[in-house]
């Protein structure tokens, strides 16, 4: 295969690994949460003794507005820092006592997000598009 084939079909994976991971996140968990948050807020998971209502906004900042930015590829992998705390924390403390099928989704989303901090978004991104200070986060 070509190195010029392998490049595109490198950034292709990028491109669908991001969308699929972002609004698969976004669309399946976070704007749950949004759309929910007077209720969640007072019985959320607070791992980290700051509130229900702190952690809840947290996630929803994550899971929503990190998705987005995974989906256009601005500033991925500053993005994908926060889905990963997310998703730890959802592994390893939300989950921690339940059978791995209970956290295996989580788990999942985890690894994608790490492969996404190491590799970047690809050429099909806004980050790829970027001038100047933004394409250093990239």
């Amino acid at each position: 295969m070509k190195a010029s084939t392998r490049e595109l079909l490198d950034d292709v994976g990028l491109l669908l690994l991001r969308l699929g991971l972002g609004a698969g996140m976004a669309l399946g968990h976070g704007m749950r949460k949004l759309e929910n948050f007077g209720e969640l807020s007072e019985r959320f998971a607070d791992p980290f003794g700051m509130g229900s209502a702190a952690s809840l906004a947290l996630a929803v900042f994550a899971e929503v507005g990190c998705s987005a930015l995974l989906i256009f590829g601005l500033m991925t992998r500053l993005a994908s820092v926060p889905l990963m705390i997310t998703m730890l924390v959802a592994v390893f403390m939300v989950h921690g006592d339940d059978p791995w099928a209970r956290k295996e989704l989580a788990a999942a989303y985890l690894l994608g997000y790490v492969v996404i901090l190491l590799t970047g978004a690809g050429k099909f991104s806004l980050d790829a598009r970027s001038k100047g200070w933004l394409s250093k986060l990239r």
